[in-house]
């Protein structure tokens, strides 16, 4: 549990980075409202995997469980 929730935060840092490099640095205009939906859908793929891997019984690899 503990290296999936590691890894969790890892990846929204870089999508925190990414955006922040995309609207700072480069310059590209994105609406609230795709910032909004891109938290949404990584939030709801964090969710899968937690309830995938509580039903399994933390026993499966953070790889088998993004494959399937």
């Amino acid at each position: 549990v503990i290296t999936l929730l590691i890894y969790v935060c890892v990846i929204a840092l870089v999508i925190y980075l990414v955006l922040w490099v995309l609207q700072t640095v480069i310059g590209v205009a994105l609406p609230g409202k795709v910032i909004q939906i891109l938290w949404v859908i990584f939030a709801l793929i964090v969710l899968l995997l937690l309830v995938r891997l509580f039903l399994s019984g933390g026993r499966i690899k953070l790889v088998e469980m993004i494959v399937g």
